[in-house]
């Protein structure tokens, strides 16, 4: 058991002496640390790097660790001292980790606009509206605000977390945080070690690390950042170690309160137990191992609507006497004519393919239309929109964000559900599980939902794997796609796929890789290849090639080659909050999905950007929420694809590396890829051993055991 000094525990009072400067310190640092959190807020969970900024903790990985890695990476975060950064020599910031504010992003406003220069064709066009968010204004009764305010000075806390105090535990929030400081945990950018001296400071002598309202808190926490990493649930036995690192003497009677209490809920589960086996009658009482998961309501709630929802496509599901057959017969290839037939005769099926499969649920959705029926496909990127568009019309090709806010699509019908008759959505592993029970909570009764996927790819950044686990449940009709993705980079892929890593024959340069020494010539090489060499020898742009690389930090993170690129491609000095016209750049307008684009102009009301077409504008208080979009990361670049791509594997990037990390960044590219290689004989090992970092959930339970009470 750890000890309970001063030294070893952050729980522990400070000498009196020492109170002031403990004090202020303490101030210091949960100031800086919401600071990072508040202007970073809008890029969390998507990953767009805020510029001129140093690489943050790591958040969201794109393929999270695992349920034990994940809480003890969020454990050593806590008993820190100070807010931890990527070191310089690893790629430590996750996929999607935001970056920090380090300085006043400058306004906008006060640089006049200018342009960027646009192709004389581009100017003859009428300029749509740009796309703008719906904004309200959030106002805090000020008399709460001010009693936050003072509660949290008592306490050495920073003014800032006044309203996000209100904000998440409502007017009498002063009063909660006296009575339970630790509830200065549910607030953004607070760590453990930031809680334990607010609430040492308000209750002295009172305050210790067994404390029930601490551990109670610690709970919940723990939970919270392991829902960052993916999982929506976690072992008991996790838990526990997590709880006694955090120097909680008694974790299971600290667990069995939380659990009484309800702030967590409990589960028993036979998935993915070692050597479980279904139950039978001959093991009497015993029945299977079963393994006791805890999780918050939000996310266990999200599992079972969406298990529900689906077992309700199922049951509701009456068919038709439409000429189904006859539109097999005429499809394409026999794997979508074998997608076609599944769709006439289920109201739920999957479909699992790569990039040229794509064309097989596009199929099925002309076909439904064809017949009468109101069919739409869905993408999750708005490029993913442009390509299904290109083949079905704008009006039958949506986004699923657009899909659900009625801004695309057929919009609702009087009872809420979707107006529809088909919905087939492509990129479905890219839905986390509280997306995923939101859009098939959305399907009519009766409908003809498809979801169609490449099972290779990153899981969503948000929590969950609902694509996998329904894969893994088998409880509805599923199709395998049996077209290949043709071409060098295709064969390359598909040997990934399945744990192969082999040379491929690329006569006309498709496939290059340059190997490197060291992260500086790593970064050169890339420059080199993104602005000369490719556009020379393949004949591509280099404002349509694209740079992945692992995470955001590090001597070849995102942040070093965007600047390094920016430096090249276009430089300038970042007149509109770190940005010029023409740079490319990064937004997110939602948590999990990243919008690439490039800058037009500035205005009063902010940042203008074209996004594949599309105008966007970006708020003058959302600006900080944008990165450099040279180069990104494997997960951001999910569901998105370029003529050309360039993957930079730095040597200190080998553990940050998965199968499915390499099949998603070596998949972008169309027509040429070039993999700047440092990590040796390292990229072959974690395409053949690792692949992917598991995430705990309870999807695929849930589905099983509906699907055994029938």
């Amino acid at each position: 058991m750890r000890s309970i000094e001063r030294g070893d525990n952050p729980a522990a009072p400070a000498p009196k002496g020492d109170a002031a400067e403990a004090r202020r310190k303490r101030r210091d640092a949960m100031a800086a640390e919401a600071a990072k959190l508040q202007a970073a807020e809008a890029a969390a969970a998507e990953g767009v790097q805020v510029p001129a900024a140093e690489a943050a903790e790591p958040e969201a990985d794109s393929e999270p660790s695992g349920a034990v890695e994940g809480v003890e990476d969020a454990e050593e975060a806590a008993e820190a001292p100070e807010a931890p950064e990527a070191p310089e020599d690893t790629p430590a910031a996750p996929d999607d980790a935001p970056e920090p504010v380090t300085a006043p992003v400058p306004d906008p406003v006060a640089a006049p606009t200018v342009a960027a220069e646009r192709p004389p064709r581009e100017r003859e066009r009428p300029t749509p509206e740009p796309v703008r968010r719906a904004r309200l204004p959030v106002v805090y009764d000020p008399a709460a605000v001010e009693a936050v305010r003072s509660v949290l000075a008592e306490g050495g806390a920073p003014a800032e977390l006044a309203e996000p105090a209100v904000a998440a535990l409502g007017e009498r929030a002063a009063q909660a945080l006296r009575e339970d400081p630790w509830q200065v945990l549910s607030l953004a950018g607070v760590r453990v070690e930031h809680a334990d001296g607010f609430a040492r400071a308000l209750l002295g002598g009172a305050c210790g690390p067994d404390d029930e309202r601490r551990v109670r808190a610690l709970v919940v926490w723990l939970l919270e950042r392991a829902a960052e990493q993916g999982h929506t649930a976690l072992e008991s036995s996790v838990l526990r170690a997590a709880l006694e690192k955090q120097a909680v003497s008694d974790a299971e009677e600290g667990l069995s309160a939380a659990i009484a209490e309800g702030r967590v809920l409990v589960f028993q589960d036979t998935e993915d137990v070692p050597g479980a086996k279904p139950a039978t009658a001959d093991e009497g009482d015993e029945g299977p191992p079963v393994r006791l998961l805890l999780g918050l309501d939000r996310y266990a709630l999200a599992e079972e609507s969406l298990a529900d929802g689906l077992d309700r496509l199922l049951k509701t599901f009456e068919g038709d006497d439409l000429e189904w057959e006859s539109a097999a017969s005429a499809a394409a290839s026999p794997s979508a004519a074998a997608l076609i037939r599944a769709a006439a005769v289920s109201g739920l099926v999957t479909h699992t393919g790569g990039e040229a499969a794509r064309a097989e649920p596009v199929a099925l959705v002309a076909a439904a239309r064809e017949l009468g029926l109101r069919a739409y496909a869905a993408a999750y990127t708005a490029e993913g929109r442009r390509r299904l568009a290109a083949h079905l019309g704008e009006d039958a090709a949506v986004t699923v964000a657009g899909l659900l806010s009625g801004q695309e699509g057929p919009g609702r019908e009087a009872d809420g559900s979707l107006a529809l008759d088909v919905l087939a959505v492509l990129d479905a592993p890219q839905l986390d599980v509280e997306l995923s029970a939101t859009l098939v909570e959305a399907v009519p009764d009766g409908a003809r939902l498809v979801l169609s996927g490449d099972p290779g790819v990153l899981w969503s950044a948000g929590p969950g794997r609902a694509f996998a686990d329904l894969l893994a449940a088998k409880t509805c009709p599923q199709v395998a796609s049996r077209t290949p993705d043709f071409g060098p980079i295709g064969e390359l892929v598909s040997g990934i796929g399945i744990g192969e890593l082999t040379a491929v024959e690329a006569p006309d340069k498709e496939v290059v890789i340059v190997p490197v020494r060291d992260p500086r010539e790593a970064v050169h090489r890339t420059v080199q290849l993104v602005a000369d060499s490719v556009p020379r020898a393949i004949g591509v742009a280099a404002a349509e090639t694209q740079v992945i690389t692992p995470g955001h930090g590090g001597a070849v993170g995102t942040q070093v080659l965007n600047t390094a690129l920016k430096e090249r491609l276009n430089p300038g000095p970042g007149r509109f909050g770190g940005f010029d016209p023409g740079d490319r750049v990064v937004y997110a307008p939602e948590p999990g999905l990243a919008l690439p684009g490039t800058v037009l102009s500035a205005d009063p009301e902010g940042l203008n950007l074209d996004c594949a077409g599309t105008p966007v504008l970006v708020p003058r208080d959302e600006v900080a929420a944008l990165r450099h979009g040279w180069a990104m990361t494997a997960q951001q670049a999910a569901g998105l694809r370029w003529p050309a791509v360039v993957v930079v594997l730095p040597g200190d990037a080998v553990q940050a590396l998965t199968r499915a990390w390499v099949y998603t960044a070596f998949g972008r590219g169309e027509r040429h890829l070039s993999v700047v290689q440092g990590v040796e004989q390292g990229l072959a090992q974690a395409v053949a051993g690792i692949p992917a970092k598991d995430r705990t959930t309870r999807l695929r339970s849930v589905l099983r055991e509906q699907a055994t009470a029938e």
